[in-house]
């Protein structure tokens, strides 16, 4: 992947704890550089591509939205956590999870497409 076309992003942010591969699709990653674009703030993107054996995906029933290259989690706390949930909505992000109380606050951001989808949820 050609990752200059997402400047306000780079590889090493996205691999996988697990594995380090980076294995992100370009769609997401474009509509990703979209919303940073219109946020006109940083980014710290806190979990991307996740592997299926990592811990994590390797404990659901069927490893989840990052072990397809179309989520991450973006450390977001406050008004700038409410700015960044509504130009998600907006740019059409299709799951967005809310992690907004005790430390370690994120939006979670993904775009899959089966049901039930749009979703929004809380942690």
């Amino acid at each position: 992947m050609d990752w200059s076309r997402y400047p306000n992003f780079n590889e090493d942010e996205f691999k996988c704890k697990h594995c380090g591969k980076a294995d992100m699709r370009p769609a997401f990653m474009a509509k990703l550089q979209q919303l940073r674009n219109a946020y006109g703030k940083p980014m710290i993107i806190t979990s991307g591509y996740r592997c299926p054996d990592h811990p994590i995906e390797a404990a659901k029933d069927k490893p989840g939205a990052h072990s397809t290259g179309q989520a991450c989690d973006v450390a977001v706390a406050g008004n700038d956590a409410y700015q960044l949930l509504k130009l998600a909505l907006a740019f059409e992000f299709t799951g967005i999870g809310v992690q907004q109380k005790g430390n370690g606050r994120f939006l979670h951001l993904d775009t899959l497409r089966e049901p039930p989808r749009p979703n929004v949820w809380s942690y």
